[in-house]
């Protein structure tokens, strides 16, 4: 997964952002800039976390934004990035901050679903996530044993 980021340079790391909405725009850009998503996609997630609550911080220090399939989507890709200070979704739950980012953009639901678990795998290995959470270049990550 982590080669995989490399390789299509879908990754970043910032060293923090004092909005969350800034955050999910710079998690957002690989993907803009090679043309997997439409301007419309960081703000179609943004305005799904307005209206539902941090949903996409599924765990201390891991996001994941996403929207509905296909809306300002036009391939299927993740993205990676990290931040050195967490980025707060929420400033009485210290439990919603984040600095590790991976976005989803999906054309397929199918694989959309396969990428989902894939992650929810990668992410819930505990030795990984302080890897990631200690990485500061592409080469830390391709490091990083799956």
């Amino acid at each position: 997964m982590f080669k995989e980021f490399v390789e299509k340079k879908h990754y970043s790391f910032h060293e923090g952002f004092d909005d969350w909405r800034d955050a999910v725009r710079a998690a957002c850009a690989p993907l803009l800039t090679d043309g997997t998503i439409e301007k419309e996609y960081p703000e179609i997630i943004i305005e799904k976390v307005e209206e539902l609550g941090p949903y996409i911080v599924i765990a201390p220090n891991i996001c994941i934004p996403h929207a509905e399939r296909g809306r300002g989507v036009n391939d299927t890709a993740m993205c990676f990035m990290k931040t050195e200070k967490p980025v707060s979704f929420d400033p009485n739950d210290p439990d919603k901050d984040a600095r590790i980012f991976v976005v989803l953009a999906a054309t397929d639901d199918e694989v959309h679903l396969n990428n989902l678990m894939a992650l929810s795998e990668t992410l819930s290995d505990e030795d990984i996530v302080a890897k990631v959470l200690e990485a500061k270049t592409p080469e830390d990550l391709l490091k990083i044993e799956e």
